[in-house]
């Protein structure tokens, strides 16, 4: 008896490895500052935890329809125009289970078995993962700081093939934390068109980018697939929820891979949901938006000092990609290095992929100030730059 040969390309995530490490060392009393996991420190805004309680208490615990809860659909299109000014009708919001669930849906309805996915490489380890699961042939593009290490038209060019059916990008990234200009996105929605090929953006950090210039790829591109997410920038990460929204042909398919892979989201937290584009939740929420942009200032200029080079400075996400090279160190090594003697845990390159895995590590700036001061004044004492 043996698994399935899709299971032979879908890895673990590194992360988890670290993780479990970090918590075993927690449990022999050592203090661990976690810079490895890309979830907020913060918890849920209180007035969505409230709505989440009411919608328990009120006994909204039954199914809603497939496509999500029709109030919080139409929030999630105010939020559009509010926000981006761009109009999306609320019926092109398809609610999902976190944003995973509308990867899964986008690349299930898009793409045939055998057809080729282009993404970047690094880039988050579930894209190539889901494309394998779907026995779809996920092609991860090289890309480094000469392109923001982010995909671009004319590399996509240079790698077409005929079997191309889908493009899938992220901006702002994980890991990088970069973001694809408008002038950028623009060319690739207009190359994905030309060529008859989908365009997937995931825009889990959209509201999360701190610098001019970056728009949703809505505002570019009516037919893309855009791909979002409560659990980020609305600090919502265990409610598993999240949003897809599809052009209005491709809606009746996705329905009908809704009502068979997962029927619907969580009831209680699309309830809970509703109370994230509240105006107190988002005063909430820019707050600590503000605080990440401090952190990810302070963090950029802090590793320099220790040794490690910085080539792009993240736009956005909570993320830094950091070169240790100078280091002498492999990723690997330098992470378990920090983890056993500093009590710092970070992530190596080689969970996002392959080219120049080893040269890179990614920390997540998502502790507080005070705390990741603490860990930058660990790793220094630890890599002799005290």
């Amino acid at each position: 008896m043996r698994l399935a040969h899709r299971l032979d390309h879908i890895a673990p995530f590194q992360v988890m490895d670290i993780l479990a490490r970090a918590r075993a060392l927690e449990a022999q009393g050592r203090s661990i500052i976690h810079l490895e996991i890309g979830e907020p420190a913060e918890p849920t805004p209180a007035p969505v935890v409230a709505a989440g309680m009411a919608a328990l208490a009120a006994g909204h615990l039954h199914y809603t329809t497939a496509l999500g809860l029709p109030e919080l659909r139409e929030a999630i299109a105010r939020h559009y125009h509010a926000r981006h000014g761009v109009t999306v009708a609320p019926e092109r919001v398809v609610v999902t289970p976190g944003s995973s669930g509308a990867l899964l849906l986008a690349l299930g309805a898009l793409a045939d078995a055998g057809g080729e996915v282009l993404m970047a490489d690094p880039g988050y380890p579930c894209n190539r993962h889901f494309a394998r699961f779907l026995d779809l042939v996920p092609r991860s593009l090289p890309v480094g700081p000469d392109s923001g290490f982010q995909l671009s038209a004319p590399l996509l060019e240079d790698h077409w093939s005929a079997k191309v059916q889908a493009v899938l990008l992220a901006s702002p990234s994980n890991p990088t934390g970069t973001a694809v200009d408008r002038a950028g996105m623009a060319a690739i929605a207009e190359l994905c068109r030309t060529r008859g090929a989908h365009l997937i953006v995931d825009e889990i950090y959209q509201e999360l980018i701190y610098e001019p210039g970056y728009v949703t790829a809505l505002a570019l591109d009516d037919g893309a697939f855009v791909i979002n997410s409560f659990s980020k920038y609305f600090h919502m990460t265990g409610w598993r929820l999240g949003w897809l929204v599809a052009p209005q042909w491709a809606l009746d398919g996705l329905e009908r891979l809704v009502q068979n892979i997962f029927l619907a989201p969580s009831t209680p937290a699309q309830y809970a949901a509703l109370a994230a584009f509240a105006p107190q939740t988002l005063d909430i929420l820019e707050a600590r938006k503000e605080e990440l942009r401090a952190r990810r200032d302070y963090l950029v200029a802090a590793l320099g000092a220790l040794g490690f080079r910085v080539p792009v400075r993240p736009q956005g996400a909570f993320y830094v990609y950091a070169d240790c090279t100078a280091l002498g160190l492999d990723s690997q090594v330098l992470c378990a290095k920090l983890l056993d003697e500093a009590g710092v845990a970070l992530t190596p390159g080689i969970d996002f992929g392959t080219h120049d895995a080893g040269s890179y590590v990614r920390l997540a700036y998502t502790v507080p100030l005070e705390r990741l001061q603490e860990a930058v004044a660990r790793m220094a004492a630890c890599l002799g730059r005290g």
